[in-house]
């Protein structure tokens, strides 16, 4: 009798899950549920109003993603929860939330339905940059040597700036929480009852290493003398490898999915991460962008490199054996959707309506018919900051070349063109401090439906380009993970290796790069490269100070 196992993808506006047959890594059908709250970027549920770069969700999407989701995939299928052997799931990071001790989230309690403090934080939540600052600069100052494997800075977007932003802000949430949990690892919480910590996030995003654990209680005190404790206080949950089984499903958890109590729960996950087996990634030089409203990059090595600007390495942190580096891109997919939705003629959306088409179909056919370099224009992929390599969500974007003959499928083009240059500085950063890269694997919905934004990459990067075999790359790195979880002797695998082989899924087409073109893209990212450093690296902050105005002006509003 085949086996099965569901891998659930938690993603910033939808839940998505797929039951992937065990023996094969066949997908016999996926689900996917919208996050009625979606992000809460203006203001909370009830109207309170949220500061500049603010972005909650609700905790209570996510429950509704499982009691939606598995059970319309065991009903459509007819399979029986008898077979279905493991569950793995995977989140957005750094997305985290403050709870009590048996898991409740405080904005699920009366008194913080109203406290903007009390609900997750989503990963893109940028409003704690000025904790992130000082946390660098007494890092640096102190000369604390960890700082090196984060890239030499410490985002806004992981956990430590956002929850010293909550003890700055809202004292009273800081000391009702028990616990500052990522979402990755509550989840699992509430499959199985079970608190545990996943080695992914603790390392990349909460400063853990897997020999030294967390920086040292007076470092935490230099930033604030409140924090001295803040990891015995707030984060004591043991840290659990990836790979490992966290617990099973427990009694609720079943009721609320459909599945059979005791079925395996792998150890929570991060999307990006869990991606890497389900493109068969298995060893070093491989680097994978998984593509969506973000990117974010991963790739192994074999030996612990300091690269500027990256995002961390972390030992085991994406397969075990191997050291495995993360760096990204906080704008991709989401200034494509910023660009239609506010940049656009009514010509070309009821062009589009005409073709009964998506207004990104019409756009990229558009944006097809040009040739590399012909618009004139380059911009600047940061209009939701920079991750990687500047690590600094107060650059803003930016188009140069722009003129009255300019038009909205050259603009489109220049924004995919310039997610395509940060990908090349990424991969150019990590080559230059001794990390091999070698091959380029692309996963997400961008990936699947954009062919023309492959061939840039392509051209850009001056490598062929892989794509994954799935269309839910996360939710079947997910099943994978389950399916180790569950073990060889329940009907799945022993190590994540083996399931690779079985589950991982690839495309047979390659985009390879067009040499004329990638001689136009060398011109045109030499280019984006002063840009780069010139508005990127201090010598120029007028973005940083255009906001400072903003900011000032919408305070006294």
């Amino acid at each position: 009798m085949a086996k099965y196992t569901i891998g659930v993808d938690f993603g910033s506006l939808s839940g998505r899950a797929v039951l992937v047959e065990v023996e094969s890594g066949r997908e016999l059908i996926s689900s996917i549920y919208k996050y009625p709250h979606a992000v809460m970027d203006t203001c909370l549920p009830d109207g309170t109003k949220l500061g500049v770069d603010w972005a909650l969700q609700d905790p209570q999407d996510y429950i509704d993603v499982l009691s939606n989701t598995i059970p319309e995939l065991i009903h459509q299928t007819g399979i029986s929860p008898n077979d279905i052997i493991g569950i793995g799931t995977d989140f957005t990071a750094c997305t985290v939330l403050p709870v009590k001790a048996d898991g409740t989230p405080l904005c699920f309690l009366p008194e913080f339905k109203a406290n903007p403090h009390a609900y997750v934080k989503l990963w893109k939540h940028h409003a704690a940059q000025d904790k992130a600052n000082r946390l660098n600069e007494i890092a640096a100052a102190r000369g604390e040597k960890w700082l090196a494997r984060y890239g030499g800075k410490i985002s806004s977007e992981w956990e430590i700036p956002k929850l010293w932003q909550i003890l700055d802000e809202s004292p009273e949430v800081y000391a009702a929480m028990d616990y500052f949990v990522e979402a990755a690892d509550w989840i699992i919480w509430q499959l199985t009852g079970v608190q545990t910590r996943n080695s992914c996030t603790a390392g990349y995003k909460a400063m853990w290493n897997k020999k030294e654990g967390y920086p040292p209680k007076d470092f935490f005190k230099a930033l604030d003398s409140r924090l001295e404790n803040v990891i015995a206080d707030k984060m004591s949950c043991p840290v659990t490898p990836l790979g490992q089984k966290a617990g099973v499903i427990s009694p609720l958890a079943a009721k609320l999915t459909g599945l059979n109590e005791g079925t395996a729960v792998a150890i929570g996950n991060v999307d990006a991460h869990v991606t890497v087996p389900a493109v068969k990634i298995n060893g070093v030089g491989k680097i994978l962008a998984i593509m969506g409203t973000s990117t974010c990059h991963v790739l192994l090595g074999e030996e612990e490199k300091m690269v500027p600007g990256m995002c961390g390495v972390v030992e085991d942190g994406i397969l075990p054996g191997f050291f495995g580096y993360e760096a990204g891109q906080s704008c991709v997919g989401d200034h494509f959707e910023w660009f239609v939705n506010n940049c656009l003629p009514a010509a070309y959306l009821a062009e589009a309506r005409d073709k009964t088409i998506d207004i990104h179909q019409l756009l990229t056919e558009k944006a097809e018919k040009l040739t590399a370099g012909e618009s004139g224009l380059l911009a600047l992929d940061w209009w939701n900051g920079n991750r990687s390599v500047l690590v600094d969500v107060d650059l803003t974007g930016m188009m140069l070349g722009m003129t009255l003959q300019t038009k909205p499928e050259e603009m489109y083009r220049a924004l995919i063109e310039a997610t395509a240059f940060g990908t090349r500085k990424i991969i150019e950063t990590f080559r230059a401090n001794g990390v091999p890269i070698h091959e380029f694997y692309a996963s997400g919905g961008i990936s699947q439906k954009n062919a023309l934004a492959m061939h840039i990459y392509a051209d850009v990067i001056n490598l062929p380009v892989k794509i994954a075999g799935s269309t839910q790359g996360p939710a079947l790195g997910s099943a994978i993970f389950g399916a180790v979880a569950a073990g060889a002797a329940a009907g799945g695998y022993d190590s994540v290796f083996d399931a690779t082989k079985h589950m991982g899924k690839l495309r047979s087409d390659v985009y390879l790069p067009n040499p004329k073109n990638a001689a136009i893209y060398d011109r045109l990212y030499k280019e984006y490269d002063i840009l780069h450093e010139y508005f990127g690296r201090g010598e120029n902050d007028v973005m940083k100070r255009l906001k400072t105005i903003k900011k000032e002006v919408l305070a006294d509003q």
